[in-house]
């Protein structure tokens, strides 16, 4: 099995992505090393202050985007429910989604770190 097999069995909407970019495999192979470092420096806690967010809405939009571009699709779908909670001003609820995401994110980065070596 290799990186896109194991993408697609996490949920990933690996063929979706590949359509983005006219089907060019290296180039998505690379774009996800980018999503690699997004998550790595763009890491959402579930643990932030309730009543000062605006850093967590910032970190949560740009996942969502990254995301949301390579068809990451769990990971993008949280996010973009995580934004719509925020938003809304239920931090407490985003907290609890965020809380669930992060073990699906990082199967997802430990895949892909797995083939970038």
């Amino acid at each position: 099995m290799g990186l896109f097999e194991e993408l697609k069995d996490l949920g990933v909407d690996v063929d979706g992505g590949l359509q983005r970019i006219n089907g060019n495999e290296k180039l998505y192979t690379r774009l996800l090393g980018t999503f690699v470092k997004a998550i790595k420096g763009q890491a959402v806690s579930p643990d932030f202050d309730s009543n000062d967010y605006e850093d967590v809405k910032e970190k949560a939009h740009a996942l969502k985007g990254t995301s949301g571009n390579l068809s990451i699709t769990p990971v993008y779908e949280a996010y973009t429910e995580i934004m719509n909670l925020l938003r809304a001003g239920r931090p407490d609820e985003a907290k609890q989604l965020i809380a669930k995401i992060i073990p699906v994110q990082e199967q997802i980065v430990s895949c892909i770190e797995k083939y970038m070596q």
